[in-house]
């Protein structure tokens, strides 16, 4: 069905009461042959919306326009979207730090500072060992009681513990943090990631292309009004959306075949334009409900759309009157 883009609300379009006409043409085909069926133009327009709502900021297009595929057509405000995206870029780079900084472990300072009590740890035991050895030396020329050695065993088990517990310090410093705190933070990330993806295609969806070459049928807002979410702003019609719509009686289908060439015919058109089948409907349309019969067979009509190149499509206008011919050699 055609729509007329220049209202709000649904009318009766003009080519309805031209395919009524067409129809009861057509059903006094068989009894009165032209060479020709009658049929109208019609066309499948490409109505570019935002899935998003908002004020109609830049408007691009202009009712009658030839455009190519992705030019620009619309843009609705996009300060809260750009804020959002702002927000979300500010996370992915706060969660990727943090990954980063877990998987590098402490800073060269602190393990400088690290080091330096291994160090210190190290030294200590080496002079309880000395200090061990000459308890031992006085304990054997029975200078000493014997109960200095064992402090002094004790003095070197203590600081042979530290200098263990510093190495092992030292190792956790080099080695960052643990495997399941680095897993959190790698789905921080993720999830940062996906929201700012989330964020841009907000975004992307208040700014419009148009998706293929076409012709601005029409524009339905202007800069400055609201346009609610899923509301058309523009309505195109590419050239490979425009079709003949033709009805022919049911005698006359069993020549009909898809992809079979006709010829359209219109006032001031010139040259026929040809054009291909490209449907054939299985059922019949207004028909009287009546007995089939051999009398009043002919009395039943079907619906045939043909489509013409695209670089012919465009002298056609929609709900314009044609003359469907067959192509030569096809009764």
């Amino acid at each position: 069905m055609l729509h007329d883009a220049d209202s709000r609300e649904s009318k009766v379009h003009p080519a309805h009461a031209l395919a009524c006409l067409i129809l009861i043409t057509a059903a006094g085909c068989a009894d009165a042959p032209a060479g020709y069926f009658p049929g109208y133009v019609e066309a499948e327009y490409v109505r570019l919306a935002s899935p998003i709502g908002g004020t109609l900021g830049k408007l691009y297009l202009q009712r009658g326009d030839r455009v190519a595929r992705d030019a620009p057509a619309f843009v609705l405000e996009q300060e809260n979207e750009r804020a959002a995206l702002a927000e979300a870029s500010s996370r992915l780079q706060r969660a990727q730090a943090q990954l980063e900084n877990l998987l590098k472990g402490k800073r060269p300072d602190e393990v400088a500072s690290i080091q330096a009590q291994l160090a210190q740890a190290d030294a200590a035991r080496r002079l309880s060992e000395a200090e061990l050895s000459r308890q031992r030396q006085l304990a054997a020329a029975r200078f000493i009681a014997p109960a200095r050695i064992d402090e002094a065993r004790a003095a070197v088990e203590r600081d042979q513990a530290r200098l263990d517990e510093m190495r092992a310090q030292l190792r956790i410093a080099q080695l960052g943090a643990r495997a399941d705190e680095i897993a959190a933070a790698e789905q921080d990330v993720a999830g940062a990631q996906a929201q700012l993806a989330q964020a841009n295609w907000t975004l992307e969806q208040k700014s419009r292309r148009v998706p293929v070459d076409a012709d601005v049928a029409d524009v339905l807002f202007r800069e400055g009004e609201w346009v609610p979410a899923g509301a058309p702003v523009v309505s195109l019609l590419p050239p490979q959306n425009i079709k003949a719509r033709f009805f022919v009686p049911e005698t006359a289908l069993g020549s009909l075949r898809l992809g079979q060439e006709v010829a359209l015919q219109c006032d001031g058109c010139g040259s026929p334009i040809a054009a291909r089948i490209s449907f054939i409907a299985q059922e019949a349309e207004y028909t009287s409900p009546l007995i089939y019969s051999k009398e009043n067979r002919a009395n039943l009509v079907f619906m045939i759309e043909a489509r013409p190149a695209s670089d012919q499509a465009r002298r056609l206008h929609p709900g314009q009157p044609l003359e469907i011919r067959l192509a030569a050699g096809t009764q």
